[in-house]
């Protein structure tokens, strides 16, 4: 899924992997939740251009139709939005949650 652009793909996805680990940890805890969510709005961003590719040219390995791959997109959208949203907005001083 990685464009062939990029340098190093067994590297970029492991160190993908990792960020979206330590993200998705960091989110748990409301001391690292909004610097949390800077990294995941900035990985589902990195990301983007894998997404892209695999909408172009498909899965290799993988038997999916092409309309399942191109709602990938948009999602991506609904990803950020909603990152921002519990991780940054909601965590702002002076909010509740």
């Amino acid at each position: 899924m990685m464009p062939r652009w990029l340098p190093a793909h067994s590297a970029l996805i492991a160190i993908s992997g990792v960020a979206e680990v330590l993200g998705g940890v960091g989110v748990l805890f409301r001391s690292s939740r909004r610097f949390a969510g800077w990294g995941l709005l900035l990985l589902i961003v990195a990301v983007f251009p894998a997404n892209v590719q695999v909408a172009l040219h498909g899965w290799p390995g993988y038997e999916v139709p092409a309309w399942m791959l191109w709602p990938r997109l948009p999602l991506q959208l609904l990803a950020l939005w909603w990152v921002y949203q519990i991780c940054i907005a909601g965590s702002r001083p002076g909010r509740t949650r």
